[in-house]
């Protein structure tokens, strides 16, 4: 009979022992660990064998996961931060802001949204075509000045931390690119073709949260007073104010209702399939608005 070693390192033939027995040399790793696992304690993985004991852990972390409760939208509970998104898309906004503002102000003209077809086969921007299309992104964090940019992430930090919590941070974050995408596709369409597009700011973003928000009180029967007040203040301050790009605003707050609707309103068994869709469905008609927009420029 051989000696079974104290360290666990197996009994001198060159391979570790199993961490569960150390008197069985192997040479097979748990995939999630690394820890040393023989024939008998090999649990097959997606990848490689894994130990029983991180196969329970998970098996025990999954079951947490089915007992925490979850939101009407069907996210799980912050257990942390519920406001993790909200915070790095305002960390984001602010870098951007210093960026354009200070240290690279050259870089404010290659992010902004901007567009022009002032004559036939001449076409820039937005309306070049796939190769500047990335400014309907870029846009969104751009901002035309410290006032701008200021109430522009004082409304994400009043707006985004509730709706994160509920819709959970994928949704959210799906939420917010939809609108401020759909909303920037939304001003580029309704631009007039010879004269030169020029829109910055997430505020096409925060419209999509705000009628997010007033689909989420409509679903949980909360008083809408506050949120129609503030929808109106707000749209009335788009359409009276120059220099204030009210495309942006409306094409955003109408994808934001839309999706949030698709999202508060999922039915439980078919969740996950509604709210993709939704978000799916955000992203066609932007590509559609692109697309006409594009195609009713001269030449």
């Amino acid at each position: 009979m051989r000696p079974t070693p104290a360290d666990g390192q197996g009994t001198g033939g060159g391979l570790p022992g199993c961490h569960r027995h150390p008197e069985r040399e192997t040479g097979v790793s748990c995939a999630r660990c690394g820890r040393p696992v023989c024939p008998e304690c090999m649990v097959p993985a997606s990848v490689g064998f894994q130990c029983p004991d991180c196969v329970h852990g998970a098996e025990a972390r999954q079951e947490r996961d089915r007992q925490r409760p979850r939101t009407s939208a069907g996210a799980l509970l912050a257990l942390g931060d519920g406001a993790l998104v909200t915070k790095a898309l305002i960390g984001i906004n602010l870098a951007v802001f210093l960026l354009t503002e200070y240290l690279a102000p050259a870089l404010f003209g290659d992010l902004a949204l901007r567009s022009i077809a002032p004559l036939p086969g001449l076409r820039l921007g937005v309306a070049e075509g796939p190769g500047e299309w990335y400014r309907l992104v870029s846009a969104m964090f751009v901002h035309a000045g410290v006032l701008h940019v200021a109430m522009n992430m004082f409304s994400l930090w009043v707006l985004g931390p509730q709706l994160e919590r509920v819709l959970g941070r994928l949704r959210f974050l799906a939420l917010y690119l939809v609108s401020g995408l759909a909303g920037n596709a939304f001003a580029y369409l309704l631009a007039p073709p010879d004269r030169w597009l020029n829109s910055v700011g997430a505020s096409g973003a925060i419209f999509g949260l705000l009628g997010a928000t007033a689909v989420l009180f409509k679903v949980s029967r909360t008083p809408m007073q506050p949120v129609i007040a503030l929808l109106v203040v707000n749209l009335v301050l788009s359409f009276s104010l120059s220099g204030i790009d009210w495309r942006a605003h409306l094409g955003g707050l109408v994808a934001g209702a839309a999706v949030g609707a698709g999202m508060f309103y999922a039915p439980r068994e078919r969740r996950n399939l509604v709210q993709g869709l939704a978000v799916a469905g955000g992203l066609a008609l932007t590509l559609v608005m692109l697309l006409v927009g594009t195609a009713r420029l001269p030449g």
